[in-house]
């Protein structure tokens, strides 16, 4: 049994749980699948998946525990829940805005928030910003706000340039 966190979020899927966790390993670094399990006969009547079929996949992205459950049809991942990425660089911010956002919806994309191919929200936010957003000056903090909702991919200078006048 791999050695996993104490609270793991775990991803619903309707069949690409393997496709999905692969893609996310490859976009992350120090990332890697830990486990995939299959689904057996036993409880067929309830799951309806073939015996055999991926079941779950226990994967890392950068040391992060994660399931990739192939639940059904029945769930979808919707904005109430999103991952955040922190970035240190604008490379980061770049690296991470094309990767996750491919094949998603771009109607999605604002404030640094977009939608990859499944569905699942992704936050890719420059660690700068929170201290930029919570500037004691009202003015500074208020133009970082009015610069970063006029966005889709959080641009790094901009927003310093914002903060600064």
């Amino acid at each position: 049994m791999p050695n996993v966190q104490k609270i793991t979020p775990c991803l619903w899927f309707d069949g690409q749980a393997e496709e999905a966790a692969r893609f996310y390993v490859s976009v992350f670094p120090n990332s890697r699948i830990t486990h995939v399990s299959h689904f057996t006969e036993a409880g067929f009547e309830v799951h309806r998946r073939p015996a055999g079929s991926v079941m779950t996949v226990a994967f890392e992205l950068d040391g992060q525990s994660f399931t990739a459950l192939n639940g059904g049809p029945e769930f979808k991942f919707n904005e109430a829940l999103s991952l955040q990425v922190y970035c240190d660089t604008q490379e980061e911010v770049d690296h991470y805005w094309v990767r996750l956002s491919d094949g998603g919806d771009p109607a999605a994309r604002q404030c640094g928030w977009l939608k990859d191919r499944w569905g699942l929200s992704w936050q890719v936010v420059p660690r700068l910003l929170d201290c930029l957003i919570a500037d004691p000056d009202p003015a500074k903090a208020g133009r970082v706000m009015e610069a970063m909702l006029k966005m889709q991919k959080l641009d790094i200078a901009a927003l310093q340039q914002a903060h600064g006048g």
